[in-house]
């Protein structure tokens, strides 16, 4: 495409650059984004793995042909950190295997981080599409799978040392052929999974969904031509890249830098681990440059840089604009410097990733930090920075054994704000997109009580709109267990505020071990905490307590796993969301809602408002009010 926008283009020209007139395009295209629904909401009522069908820890994207570069099209409402990712990956895979070595029925898979992104438990299918012999397109799927062998049941851990210890890697091969499951395949995978009787039923559904979307796929090439099918996914792709060229070029020219750390990688805190990025703006292009990132982590904290590029476009999109499709052309107009060996840029074998979005999720907030203070009131607050990801395993009082995975840690918790408002309090990273698992749910496929899981008071960034509240969760676990435990995040602030906003405060986790029987929940007082073995966070020395001012470092990695005897509480409470604006800005009637709800405290309304609220928030809420002249007055001073 020329500079001209596509809006722009008169019926002859459109014809001419995409092979049908510009109502068959958007027919076409939502044809293909009705597609990737079917298959997803079908996936997902047949899953039988939690993850999957709890956490929505799958994604479906539609790819040309080898002859447009495998240009990824459409893609699923799902997760995100696997969307940008799936146009490289498509494109390695066949490329490696041979697109002359496919027909009709076959399905590749491939698990390999280095050649796809991701980790290895999450592995792409990718099934071509014929039309008359020739491959047309490609249905594509990427799914979670519960467990790929390595030294951690389920995988999640920081504490893996390289590639052999992290799982089954996968390279190009066939999984079917001709719609016929290779024997061999099947066997290499499932002599090295834990949870089989999972994983069988999933792949079978994938086969079947993969089937359903070629159907699709035939269906609108025999409606409306081969022409103007391929036609329409250039059309999807220009429309992404015209409108990043349009947000890109509303930022002033110039070099802009930001900053995000990662705690540690499991083995001590004698390592800081920072992603650096320097955001060149030139025109309708930038280059982020990550030459100033560490090397990469002596343990699977890190990411490769299939992800990283992912976390760019993630982070772009949302800062710049949130409507954006995400397709191959979200990256047309930019470009990524990263060296390789980073800890957003590893190299196997010891730069092992597995907690990838964590890492790529830095890069976001180094974006962010970069971007936000010449953005002005476009900014947008920082996100709580980390999943605090849980993954626990042990026997009932049967023997019969039990996993919980991403479950119990912090894996939800606050937006920052923007200038539409307040963040919001209970949702998910920026490059993620997934589901909560319902309580319910949580609770009858393991051996754990879900004690609590709500916002806490005075924990999102201040501001004209105040960032999300962190989220606070105990969960009382009923047998012995072994956790592994990866709060990331808890060193500084992740929620970065915006134009003059405040940066929510730093996270934390406990684990409170067993006292006799369950009287009730543990308190939030600052009292409570004397008696914890902490896991993670600034804490003070001797009563535990959050204290990121004057308190002590204590790293995740101190045990592995963190062996729990039953009873124990574990508590994870996660950063909050960033404030966008001014504080002493924000209207005294919000804070005094604020106050009501138990967003803000009377003392934080005062200290961090200057809002005099009086009354009692616990005894009588509905009388609370706002002193007007002694707001004026502590704003004044």
């Amino acid at each position: 495409m020329s500079d001209t926008r596509i809006r722009d283009l008169d019926d002859t020209r459109f014809q001419d650059a995409y092979s049908c007139d510009r109502f068959s395009a958007s027919v076409i295209v939502n044809r293909l984004k009705h597609t990737m629904g079917h298959m997803s909401t079908a996936f997902l009522r047949e899953a039988f793995s939690p993850i999957i069908r709890d956490w929505y820890d799958f994604a479906c994207t539609v790819s040309g042909p080898p002859e447009q570069d495998y240009r990824m099209a459409v893609v699923s409402n799902s997760l995100t950190v696997f969307l940008g990712t799936m146009a490289d990956a498509v494109r390695n895979t066949v490329e490696e295997f041979g697109p002359e070595n496919l027909v009709e029925g076959d399905v590749l898979i491939c698990n390999d981080p280095y050649r796809g992104g991701r980790h290895v438990n999450d592995v792409l299918f990718v099934r071509p599409v014929f039309v008359d012999g020739a491959i047309v397109s490609f249905v594509n799927m990427c799914a979670h799978q519960l467990d790929m062998g390595g030294t951690v049941p389920g995988g999640f851990s920081a504490t893996k040392m390289n590639v052999y210890e992290n799982g089954v890697v996968i390279p190009p091969v066939l999984l079917w052929h001709k719609d016929e499951p290779v024997r061999s395949m099947f066997s290499l995978v499932f002599d090295n999974s834990r949870f089989g009787g999972l994983l069988l039923p999933d792949f079978m559904s994938t086969l079947h969904q993969l089937q359903f979307g070629e159907r699709l796929v035939h269906e609108i090439i025999d409606r409306y031509g081969l022409d103007a099918y391929l036609g329409s996914l250039v059309y999807a792709c220009d429309t992404s890249a015209e409108l990043m060229r349009e947000a890109i070029g509303r930022i002033p020219d110039g070099d802009y830098s930001g900053t995000a750390t990662v705690d540690a990688d499991g083995l001590d805190d004698t390592l800081d681990f920072a992603v650096a990025v320097t955001v060149r703006k030139r025109g309708a292009d930038i280059e982020a440059d990550i030459s100033g990132t560490s090397a990469q982590a002596r343990t699977c904290i890190n990411c490769g840089i299939a992800d990283a590029k992912t976390a760019l476009g993630v982070a772009l999109t949302m800062l710049l604009d949130p409507s954006i499709p995400f397709t191959s052309g979200t990256w047309r107009h930019v470009d990524l410097v990263a060296p390789p060996g980073t800890v957003i840029s590893s190299m196997p074998p010891e730069g092992a990733p597995m907690m990838f979005w964590e890492t790529s999720g830095a890069l976001i907030a180094a974006i962010f930090q970069a971007l936000n203070p010449v953005l002005g009131d476009r900014a947008v607050g920082g996100d709580y920075g980390s999943t605090n990801t849980h993954n626990a395993s042990g026997l009932r009082a049967d023997g019969t054994p039990w996993q919980s995975a991403t479950q119990c840690g912090g894996e939800h918790g606050p937006w920052g704000a923007t200038a539409h408002g307040d963040g919001d309090s209970y949702t998910v990273l920026f490059n993620l997109n997934n589901l909560d698992p319902a309580t319910e749910t949580i609770e009858h496929d393991s051996p754990v009580v879900v004690l609590r899981k709500e916002h806490a008071t005075d924990t999102g960034g201040a501001g004209t709109h105040r960032g999300g509240a962190a989220n606070l969760k105990d969960s009382l676990w009923l047998t012995d267990a072994e956790q592994y435990l990866s709060p990331f995040r808890t060193r500084e602030p992740s929620g970065v505020g915006a134009n003059g906003g405040e940066a929510g405060p730093n996270g934390a986790m406990w684990i409170f071990p067993p006292e006799g029987e369950l009287t009730g929940l543990v308190g939030t007082g600052r009292d409570v905490y004397a008696t914890s073995n902490p896991v993670a966070g600034i804490l003070d020395p001797q009563t535990k307590a959050l204290d990121p001012a004057n308190g002590v470092y204590h790293h995740f990695g101190r045990e592995t796993p963190w062996r729990t005897a039953a009873g124990s509480v574990l508590r994870c409470l996660t950063n909050g969301g960033g404030g966008w604006g001014p504080a002493f800005e924000r209207d005294p009637a919000k804070v005094l809602e604020d106050v009501r709800d138990s967003y803000v405290s009377v003392e934080g309304a005062a200290r961090d408002y200057g809002v005099v609220v009086v009354g009692d928030p616990h005894a009588d809420p509905e009388g609370l009010r706002v002193d007007d002249d002694a707001t004026r007055a502590l704003r004044a001073s």
